[in-house]
């Protein structure tokens, strides 16, 4: 990378983060907050239906310039056709989406507690997202959207990759508690066109692969209800982050296929929580995923100088 690019970059960084005014000020984290406190029940995470995997293509896809939809997108072409390329290998636990897989329950177990706080949820039930309904956009081969299902939401899932929609929905055949779920091959406008609206909706490793963070988020929010819930999970434009997530992740432990991320695609959690802002949703909390190599589990955590999650509420 150019000096010239990284200093456009860092200009860029400064004027977003000019204009936070101490945005991060307002969110719990982690570490202050009672997530872990709340249970996870045991038949809410099937083992089967979730495994590793810490940001890859599962929502890629959703972002990508797919010309047949009419509506203006925010997805990269070059992303689409990346993550087009190994769709078949979702549900490998030990192929390219590994590392996604390991990360499901430990982003469940965040989405569950914030959802369940938010809606007034009971958090012991085995199905509390009962009455829910949840978009998961750029669902990929349905690794998220299984689990919601199974916890009692009536999920949609979104893909703007047609191979990752038809193995989701083969998958999802394959059990009487999924294959309510109902998959479509678009994008977030599109839904916004036809005038979708969900309780909640949640974009878990997508973001960062987008064109136009800004347009994506404008479009997650017209998809939520008024006070209904936005769920973010993402990669923290950090030094860390991109020895871990790229160097790491993709060249060293080949967890990831090279090239499977951009480290200048990333948001810093501040940028994340203005765009948002701007988009009329304001984030409540936010927590990091952490990795521990010995023990090969994520767990959530404070350290959000990596992976990170965030959930937020649309305005009234």
């Amino acid at each position: 990378m150019g000096s010239n690019s990284i200093s456009k970059m860092a200009a860029r960084h400064l004027r977003i983060l000019s204009g936070c005014n101490g945005a991060l000020l307002s969110v719990r984290f982690f570490s202050d907050s009672t997530l872990a406190q709340e249970p996870i029940a045991s038949t809410a995470i099937d083992s089967a239906s979730v495994s590793p995997s810490i940001n890859t293509a599962e929502n890629h896809s959703q972002l990508n310039n797919n010309k047949k939809h009419s509506a203006p997108s925010s997805l990269k072409h070059a992303e689409l056709a990346k993550f087009s390329a190994i769709a078949d290998t979702w549900w490998d636990s030990e192929g390219p989406y590994k590392p996604l897989h390991a990360l499901n329950p430990t982003r469940l177990a965040f989405i569950r507690s914030t959802l369940c706080r938010h809606f007034r949820k009971d958090p012991y039930s085995a199905r509390p997202f009962e009455g829910l309904n949840i978009v998961d956009v750029g669902c990929g081969g349905g690794i998220l959207s299984e689990p919601l299902a199974r916890m009692g939401a009536t999920v949609t899932g979104i893909d703007a990759v047609e191979k990752n929609i038809k193995i989701a929905r083969l998958h999802a055949d394959l059990d009487p508690e999924t294959s309510t779920i109902e998959y479509c091959c678009t994008t977030a406008e599109k839904l916004v066109e036809e005038q979708r609206k969900f309780d909640a909706v949640i974009a878990s490793e997508v973001i960062e692969h987008v064109a136009d963070p800004a347009e994506f988020c404008k479009s997650l929010s017209a998809l939520t209800v008024s006070e209904g819930a936005t769920v973010i999970s993402t990669i923290n434009r950090s030094m860390r982050a991109y020895a871990t997530a790229i160097i790491a992740a993709e060249h060293i432990l080949h967890w990831l296929p090279k090239g499977t991320h951009q480290w200048s695609s990333f948001l810093t959690p501040e940028e994340l929580v203005l765009i948002l802002q701007r988009a009329s949703i304001d984030v409540k909390e936010m927590a990091g995923f952490v990795y521990n190599p010995l023990t090969g589990r994520w767990s959530l955590s404070g350290d959000i100088s990596v992976n990170f999650i965030a959930f937020g509420t649309k305005n009234s």
